[in-house]
């Protein structure tokens, strides 16, 4: 990430700033705080707060120009009338940041008032959220037509114990959202699982990480025939990566994340239809939230054992690749009867399962974009949450909301096991098209033995085809925030 943040203790109005972002709540006037910056705009922020010019409605912005120094430009952005929390913060902040970036502003200051450390937390995630891009394959236009790109941003604050560690978390967060993001914008021939291979050693030597990949010798040493199968028909190397961040006491069970890293799924012989197939690049998301969040939780040296494991590969059609019919054997013993190659991310997982017992976890999640059927059940605004443990799943529902990442809780029950029951294998991969995103988490769930466990179906958040207003369209960096929110409730930050 190319931005850097500063706390500035700084009346604002002494500021010499090229821009300050004002964020206010719906239908704010001119307080005594406000009325020293309204002195060099000659009273023309008292005007427009009087006629409603700027009524302060969610994502609203009024552009005020000043003089050649001091606070130049004071862009106002309106944060809604609903309390003011860590997710309101971030919004407006992403939605300064991307009006500073049209601007062409190399500097903004960010200014909520009286806000506490949540607040300051969010103000600094949502600037780095507002303001990210991916311009690496593309070509830089004429010198005249170039405009800066926010590099600083200062957040005002008042001189309160925590603030400057509120902003180092966001910038922790922040950090981490910006590698998953990278990571899901890349195209499929530029991040390969060895592209999650070369970022796991990055992030192990940063933090003091250990790692552990696997590669298909291996894996078929240890007899992942599941995660192999959706490998068949790629001439890639299949990568498995493990990350393990020890922070707490030696004895404590960690924390297990794990992530489905189809760096490019054409659904293989069940191949998808061409149209928007380029999506399928974002199939990675759910590994690509681990390895955020392993960077987040390194950067905030958390005092708790997390354990990240992705699963990566490409589905591929070949005169190799696993058919439906076929019948797999997982490293559990259990056999798969493959019904449809393109629900191949659970195969992944369902090996990824198996392994994470051995680091006996407390407690184990999974994100992958794994689902359709759970972009028709709940659209693009939340994560389908489901598991076994309704007081583990609530936990990660409040990490969730806390992470501006909600979720909403789908039901396990047995009578939908019905729908995954093979006439030749112990399990198939699919049970239709009905509660599909249900069905596959019961698949899942039969790998799992031992460990609390929560699924994340993340297909309809992690990224999205549309411009959200506060960020682009493209990658979100959910789950990250899910993770990094749930570490630090159970390590007590």
């Amino acid at each position: 990430m190319s931005l850097s943040f500063q706390l500035v203790l700084t009346a604002p109005a002494s500021l010499e700033t090229p821009l300050l972002a004002l964020v206010l709540p719906a239908d704010a006037t001119l307080t005594d705080a406000l009325a020293p910056l309204d002195a060099p705009l000659h009273g023309a922020l008292a005007r427009t707060l009087a006629r409603r010019d700027f009524r302060g409605g969610r994502d609203e912005t009024v552009l005020l120009v000043g003089g050649d120094a001091g606070v130049q430009r004071l862009l106002l952005v309106g944060r809604g009338s609903t309390p003011l929390t860590r997710t309101t913060a971030r919004r407006a902040a992403a939605i300064a940041a991307r009006q500073a970036a049209k601007l062409g502003m190399g500097t903004m200051h960010l200014w909520l008032p009286d806000a506490d450390a949540a607040a300051i937390e969010g103000l600094v995630v949502g600037a780095a959220a507002g303001s990210w891009s991916y311009p690496d394959l593309q070509t830089p236009p004429p010198e005249k037509d170039r405009r800066a790109r926010l590099t600083q941003v200062g957040v005002i604050g008042a001189d309160l114990p925590g603030l400057q560690g509120a902003l180092n978390a966001g910038v922790a967060i922040a950090e981490g959202q910006a590698i998953a993001k990278r990571l899901g914008q890349m195209p499929g021939n530029y991040c390969t699982p060895q592209t999650f291979v070369d970022l796991g050693q990055e992030i192990a030597q940063r933090h003091g990480m250990t790692l552990t990949v696997l590669g298909r010798a291996e894996m078929a040493a240890a007899q992942m025939g599941s995660f192999l199968c959706v490998a068949q028909g790629t001439s890639q190397e299949p990568r498995l990566v493990a990350l393990e961040h020890r922070g707490g006491p030696a004895d404590q069970q960690p924390i297990v994340l794990i992530g489905k890293g189809l760096c490019f799924d054409t659904g293989g012989i069940s191949i998808k239809p061409a149209p928007e197939m380029e999506w399928m690049k974002f199939d990675m998301m759910g590994a690509a939230g681990v390895m955020g969040a392993m960077e987040a939780i390194g950067r905030l040296q958390l005092p708790v054992n997390v354990v990240g494991i992705i699963g990566s590969t490409t589905n591929m059609p070949s005169g190799e690749a696993v058919k439906p019919g076929d019948v797999v054997r997982a490293s559990n013993g259990k056999t798969i009867e493959i019904i449809n190659t393109d629900a191949e991310g659970r195969l992944v997982l369902a090996d990824l399962l198996v392994y994470a017992k051995q680091f006996n976890p407390a407690v184990a999640i999974d994100a992958a974009t794994l689902t359709g059927a759970i972009v028709i059940g709940l659209g693009h605004h939340a994560v389908g949450v489901f598991g076994p443990d309704r007081a583990v799943v609530d936990e990660v529902l409040a990490a969730g909301s806390a992470a501006g990442e909600p979720g909403w809780p789908l039901p396990m029950w047995e009578e939908y096991r019905e729908q995954i029951k093979s006439d030749v294998a112990d399990i198939k991969n699919t049970g239709g098209r009905a509660a599909g995103s249900i069905t596959a988490a019961l698949f899942l769930q039969e790998f799992v033995d031992g460990y609390p466990w929560v699924h994340l179906d993340v297909a309809g958040t992690a990224y999205s085809q549309s411009d959200l207003g506060w960020i682009p369209k493209g990658p979100t960096g959910t789950p990250v925030g899910t993770f990094v929110e749930f570490v630090r409730a159970r390590a007590g930050r």
